[in-house]
């Protein structure tokens, strides 16, 4: 059975103290999860420890936004793998859009992050997705396919179950335009496609892949029902607790 997640994603925001009464508002809820159910909170850089030691709650865990391509050595300002290791930090998010648009990485470097991630044992949420530009080209397909193959073709079906997919239609974060639930399903179903001609039906369909699409409260369920999406990749609605609360409750 495939794992479902719901993952916040904190991005660059909430001071340590915010981030403490946050946290603590979500757990003292006492959410019970199933055994395929997972919360996973990637927090700013430095409140990792706080976070690791917050979510003590069965299948509850801390994450990363970003790590280095480098083991170790001369990269002022950068966090590596083997630093969240020994933080007991076991997810980090590598490929988001504002990494990829902001900070020009690239599918080849996202590549070595994803090797030094699994080489530490801390498991990808690989994130993959369109703008608006290549949406209204209706090329997604392409776009999202070169993605995957770039980054993710070499590993082995072994290593490619320690990875999660979080697919994030850039077109409709932000812009005024909408991404329906039958469009994520739609795009789901075709990078689950994708995996299983590469790596076997079996392998693909034990990989989460997850929705990163202005999920709220309010769309929550609807989306994650879809029969391909296990889950969501939430950036705003993260920051309140009551509602990433029923975001993780509408887990199926």
């Amino acid at each position: 059975m495939r794992k479902q997640i719901a993952a916040a994603n904190w991005k660059m925001n909430l001071t340590v103290d915010k981030a403490e009464v946050l946290l603590e508002e979500i757990v003292n809820v006492n959410i019970t999860l199933k055994e395929n159910q997972l919360a996973v909170f990637a927090v700013p850089f430095p409140y990792l420890q706080l976070a690791e030691q917050k979510l003590s709650t069965q299948n509850f865990y801390a994450a990363a936004q970003n790590c280095y391509s480098k083991k170790s050595g001369a990269y002022t300002g950068e966090v590596s793998a083997e630093m969240l290791q020994s933080l007991n930090i076991k997810y980090v998010v590598l490929g988001h859009s504002e990494r990829r648009e902001y900070f020009d990485e690239s599918n080849q470097l996202l590549a070595e992050k994803l090797n030094i991630a699994l080489e530490y044992n801390i498991m990808p949420i690989f994130c993959c997705g369109e703008p608006l530009s290549i949406r209204d080209a209706q090329i997604q397909n392409e776009f999202v396919a070169k993605q995957l193959q770039e980054s993710l073709f070499h590993f082995s079906a072994d290593d490619m179950q320690k990875i999660v997919i979080a697919y994030e239609p850039i077109w409709a974060i932000g812009t005024g335009k909408t991404a329906s639930s039958l469009q994520a399903q739609e795009m789901h179903a075709y990078i689950r496609k994708v995996l299983a001609d590469k790596f076997g039906k079996t392998v693909a369909g034990n990989i989460s892949i997850l929705y990163g699409g202005s999920v709220k409260a309010s769309n929550a369920k609807e989306i994650f029902n879809q029969p391909d999406v296990d889950g969501g990749l939430v950036g705003g609605a993260s920051l309140i607790a009551s509602e990433f609360i029923t975001i993780i409750n509408s887990l199926k």
